[in-house]
């Protein structure tokens, strides 16, 4: 008899969930924040959707998360902020302003957007 390759013949399908969790939070400026300037806005300034202040920035999931800013309505490039998670006095979004642009005005909106998955899946076997 001939060699042959054995294998098994098995069928499986996987199912996989996203399931992303968005939360937002809000703050309006106090006073003018010049051209080349940072705006520091700890964890305490910000209200969430329900206009309660914030305690706790979440922690964004590694290599599963995001977090976009908004000022004015306006979504912001990548570069010009940072994000730290964590309780007051620990956790804040810094803006840094560019030198060459428009000071953020006194009554400015700014929007955080924090989007983090938690992707699932379930593999079925079928022999």
């Amino acid at each position: 008899m001939a060699l042959q390759l054995m294998k098994l013949l098995v069928t499986a399908s996987t199912t996989t969930s996203i399931d992303p969790e968005q939360e937002k939070f809000f703050y309006v400026t106090t006073a003018e924040t010049a051209a080349g300037a940072t705006l520091s806005i700890d964890t305490a300034d910000f209200f969430d959707d329900t206009g309660t202040e914030a305690t706790n920035l979440p922690v964004l999931n590694s290599d599963n998360s995001y977090f976009n800013v908004y000022i004015n309505g306006v979504l912001q490039m990548e570069g010009i902020s940072t994000y730290t998670p964590g309780e007051t006095t620990e956790g804040s979004l810094e803006i840094d302003v560019p030198a060459e642009g428009d000071p953020i005005l006194e009554g400015t909106s700014i929007v955080l957007e924090i989007i983090n998955f938690s992707p699932t899946s379930t593999t079925d076997v079928a022999t």
